[in-house]
């Protein structure tokens, strides 16, 4: 198999079989955790639920001081890679043409270098956190090899990305072909692995939230 072949492989067959798994999985998953349902509450709410939720959302997405303090790192990192990943992933210009293909719309996007900044950026904070997890002596035991994965899974596809627009190492038709195919082992792993958290984090929030602010307290 040729380049071009290897090209023609995953922008196709292998891009369609991806998308399928990862859109039935993001189903599935849903659908799993929506249906747990829970029990009808028959007290009498001492508070708004709705405020609740929406409270614990910007409770959890903008740390207090001490929370802030105690670990600087570890928000600091999350939050340096999550607004790469996102500049990354929706608002570089070659991106929102897939995204057009799939969904039939897109959305303005930033320049090239701009995006380009803040992969590196990303990859940094990728990096960074990754050292942080293999020194830190409590996250190096809590981290299982699924954590490993889902970071590796992460990181390649913005380290090929970046190294096929900079015609790095390999041929820029090559090196399409790899970046392209770890998007899409990324989308297979996305709905069975943590990174189904971009989906289920703020519902979470919000759930919780809302079931102290029926009680009528803060969470």
């Amino acid at each position: 198999m040729n380049e071009v072949d290897f090209l023609s492989l995953v922008k196709g067959p292998l891009f369609a079989a991806a998308t399928i798994i990862f859109v039935l999985g993001l189903v599935l998953r849903l659908f799993e955790i929506l249906s747990l349902g829970r029990k009808h509450n028959f007290a009498v709410p001492k508070g708004d639920p709705m405020q609740g939720g929406l409270r614990e959302i910007l409770r959890r997405s903008v740390p207090d001081k001490a929370t802030f303090q105690r670990s600087m790192f570890t928000i600091v990192a999350g939050y340096v890679f999550h607004i790469g990943l996102f500049v990354v992933i929706f608002l570089l210009a070659a991106h929102i043409e897939v995204f057009k293909t799939v969904l039939g719309f897109g959305w303005p996007n930033l320049s090239t270098p701009v995006v380009d900044a803040f992969a590196v950026i990303t990859m940094l904070g990728l990096l960074a956190v990754l050292v942080h997890r293999l020194t830190h002596p409590v996250k190096r035991f809590l981290s299982t090899k699924g954590d490993y994965v889902v970071w590796a899974a992460t990181f390649i596809p913005v380290l090929t990305g970046y190294m096929a627009y900079h015609h790095l190492l390999l041929s820029p038709s090559l090196m399409l072909g790899l970046h392209i195919l770890s998007v899409e082992v990324l989308m297979v792993l996305f709905p069975f692995t943590k990174l189904m958290h971009t989906f289920t984090v703020f519902l979470s929030r919000w759930y919780n939230g809302a079931s102290m602010g029926m009680r009528g307290v803060k969470s």
